[in-house]
């Protein structure tokens, strides 16, 4: 992706409208970001994962500034399907094992990581490529692919689901990271940050059957924020999500979003996938319901965004 490309799309995603486009133009070609600010967003484009992830926590202030010494870490990726990494039903592995390296890098004890599958776990673990990379990497995968493994607490902030069954590492941990892969859902519309959220619960089947779209906004309520929501847009499932059926459904758009607001990246995100997909925010419904739960804000221009490209 060029120079030109990239500006293109940055427009088509709605993200450039924050800014004037020539100081967008002025700020790139001087090889700086568009805004010199500590950031509630950070949009890396046209980069390979690992090196878009380490100029995303650079721009954030490296990622001392989310894992401090001796913590126990999480990282919930999207998991959930047997799938290869080049039909990106699931995130990106090298990205994962990256993440797991600069946390065990700034200090933390542990690197656990897991997801509640949908496809049989071990097969998914293994075929998406994921366990390999993190545990080349000095992480844990830890099932969840039984009850045991999830204690019920309480979501006061919630309209439907009043309660759920999180996966006990996430309730224990001191510190995790959201990073979903940016792909089409038929139930959801989208899966992004606030969809993975599916992915830390065991009872999923309250969820599909008591509005789901409510639902994912109710659960995003868990009190335990991640410190980070990192959207993997290097590989998009375009179409016949979640699981997709063939390379002809994946467009290579090599995207990096990241922030700690679900709303704001995933709003950012679906206006990156209309790129390739139309997809009418609107639709997206779990993401104005979130809104309304004060989970953060779908209006861009409230929020300060990073932009680099690579």
């Amino acid at each position: 992706m060029d120079r030109k490309d990239f500006l293109k799309g940055m427009a088509a995603a709605g993200i450039a409208s924050v800014l004037d486009m020539g100081m967008i133009r002025k700020a790139f070609a001087d090889g700086v970001p568009a805004v010199a600010n500590d950031g509630n967003m950070v949009a890396v484009m046209g980069g390979e994962p690992v090196p878009m992830l380490e100029r995303m926590l650079a721009e954030f202030g490296g990622i001392g500034r989310f894992v401090k010494q001796g913590q126990t870490v999480v990282i919930k990726p999207n998991i959930g399907w047997a799938r290869t990494p080049e039909l990106a039903g699931n995130a990106n592995p090298e990205l994962i094992g990256a993440l797991v390296k600069q946390c065990l890098a700034a200090g933390a004890k542990e690197v656990q990581v897991f997801d509640h599958t949908c496809d049989e776990w071990k097969s998914c673990y293994e075929t998406s490529g994921i366990k390999a990379a993190v545990e080349a990497a000095g992480g844990k995968m830890l099932p969840a692919n039984d009850e045991s493994y999830y204690v019920e607490v309480e979501l006061p902030q919630a309209v439907n689901m009043k309660k759920a069954k999180i996966h006990k590492a996430l309730v224990d941990c001191d510190v995790w990271f959201n990073v979903p892969i940016l792909k089409n859902h038929g139930g959801a519309k989208m899966t992004i940050s606030m969809k993975n959220y599916m992915g830390i619960v065991w009872d999923r089947g309250y969820m599909h059957n008591n509005n789901l779209q409510q639902c994912i906004a109710d659960v995003c309520t868990f009190q335990k924020k991640p410190a980070l929501n990192i959207v993997d847009a290097y590989r998009v499932l375009k179409q016949n999500g979640p699981r997709g059926k063939s390379i002809e459904d994946v467009a290579v758009m090599k995207g990096l979003f990241a922030s700690p607001d679900p709303i704001a990246v995933d709003t950012a995100a679906v206006k990156f996938f209309n790129q390739v997909q139309e997809m009418d925010l609107a639709t997206v419904s779990h993401i104005a319901l979130g809104e309304k739960l004060n989970l953060g804000t779908s209006d861009l221009s409230k929020i300060e965004i990073k932009r680099i490209k690579m």
